[in-house]
């Protein structure tokens, strides 16, 4: 394939499909929700939120991409056995766990239960997710159709109730936040769309859209990408943004008990009347049916390879009969469940990507080791006390009361693994990549084989089988 010249209209398509493939209809019902509970402050918890969602997930690509030349992954400095359990549970929770589910949830919460609202949730799970198994398993362009559709026909729906929410408020924005510390939740609720962990798979897709367009050498890849990127991000924040300012608008309003996907409905109906409603149920349905898809797809080829012995359909059917039983305990008991456990692997992940980030400026992987160790010294009490138990002392670290109380461990054991000494004549205790690790001991198993990665396990027709 020639070399292409570079041109502009090539990022904004590739910009443009990263947008739709990060704007998922599950991301929907957060910022709304994060605008009602912040009242005035609203804009605080929309950077936040847009700093911890879309901020880190494109960071987090283009690191990936910056160092697609290197040996191993963002986490390989971990060790095998660490990065083997990370990326395991990463795909759990983009799988089986929380974003399949969610799908399902989101579905019946903002498309059936306004419309049909006797119609039990188990059931409607059980009829989700056996068009989703027999979507996934079957060679079909009906997920390539809807979703080309639908991406841009939610977009346009959501366009027309941004707009009239601008210029016809539902009301007035409270001036006290009901929330304490709005700064803490906008980054937890970007934690929640788990964006940066579609961000460590999407990579080898977006590398593939640049490489199809003729752009194969690694500067300009990272270029085209990374222009890319400023287009997605640009989008997204227009959008998150217009949604958090709608859910402000709602903060002095009488919206009852609501939860996140009650909120959206509600202001569907508020701005765009019962027709609204019937519109966006639609295309909720259509989108969610979409992403439920591919995630099911991407999630089932990882574990088919990591488990060699079972096959894809049958990963899938497991995928799906543990989203149809997850599902059914809706929205809100969902987002409770999760909160826990990414505030453990969030701030796990986001040690390895700072410091990776820094290249070749920190060689050694016990600083990257020692990092991950002092944050998960912090966060595992934290999230064993959000689940009841006693640990409230926890909170006294600097920073806790903006979720960011891992920050200090993190940094000392980064300290003590900084000023530990080397293995004498031990080259793998350098980062993959730099020179020192090109001399690997006799007998050292390789990358490859020592660290199951999400980027090499998963093919780059990641998104659907079809």
């Amino acid at each position: 394939m020639k070399r292409r010249q570079f041109r502009i209209s090539d990022v904004f398509v590739i910009g443009f499909a990263m947008f739709a493939v990060f704007f998922g209809a599950g991301n929907l019902i957060f910022p709304p929700f994060l605008g009602l509970a912040s009242g005035k402050g609203w804009f605080t918890g929309f950077l936040c939120f847009v700093t911890a969602d879309v901020g880190l997930a494109i960071f987090t690509m283009l690191l990936m991409v910056r160092r697609q030349d290197q040996e191993g992954s963002i986490l390989s400095n971990l060790g095998s056995v660490p990065s083997k359990l990370i990326n395991v549970l990463v795909m759990l929770c983009v799988g089986p766990l929380l974003c399949v589910p969610r799908t399902c949830a989101t579905t019946f919460e903002m498309a059936v239960l306004p419309l049909l609202p006797q119609f039990p949730a188990w059931l409607f799970s059980v009829l989700f997710f056996v068009v989703v198994f027999l979507l996934t398993i079957r060679s079909s362009k009906v997920v390539d159709i809807i979703g080309k559709v639908l991406t841009p026909l939610l977009l346009l729906t959501l366009a027309v109730l941004c707009f009239k929410g601008i210029i016809q408020p539902i009301g007035e924005i409270a001036d006290a936040a009901p929330i304490r510390h709005v700064i803490k939740e906008g980054f937890l609720a970007g934690y929640q769309t788990m964006d940066v962990f579609g961000s460590m798979v999407m990579t080898l897709l977006v590398l593939g859209a640049a490489a199809r367009k003729g752009y194969t050498e690694k500067k300009l890849q990272f270029r085209v990408v990374a222009l890319s990127s400023v287009v997605a991000a640009a989008c997204l924040f227009l959008v998150y943004g217009a949604l958090t300012y709608l859910g402000a608008t709602t903060s002095t309003t009488d919206v009852g008990d609501v939860n996140q996907a009650g909120l959206v409905v509600l202001v569907t109906e508020l701005l765009l009347k019962r027709l609204g409603v019937y519109l966006l149920a639609l295309i909720v349905f259509f989108a969610c049916l979409t992403t439920a898809v591919g995630l099911v797809s991407s999630t089932a080829e990882f574990f088919t390879v990591l488990l060699k012995k079972v096959s894809y359909w049958q990963v899938s059917l497991a995928i799906c009969l543990c989203g149809a039983g997850i599902s059914s305990i809706g929205i809100s008991a969902m987002i409770r469940f999760a909160t826990p456990l990414l505030n453990v692997v969030y701030p796990l992940l986001l040690t390895q990507i700072g410091l990776s980030a820094a290249g070749r400026l920190i060689r050694k992987k016990s600083v990257f080791r020692g990092a991950a160790i002092g944050a998960l010294a912090y966060c595992l009490p934290e999230a064993a006390c959000t689940l009841g138990l006693p640990l409230q002392a926890i909170y006294a670290m600097p920073l806790s009361a903006l979720g960011f109380g891992w920050v200090l461990p993190a940094l000392i054991g980064a300290l003590i693994g900084l000023l530990l000494p080397e293995k004498s004549g031990s080259a793998a205790s350098t980062v993959p990549g730099t020179p020192e690790q090109k001399l690997r001991p006799k007998g050292e198993p390789k990358p490859e084989e020592d660290c199951v990665t999400i980027i090499t396990m998963i093919p780059p027709a990641i998104s659907n089988k079809q």
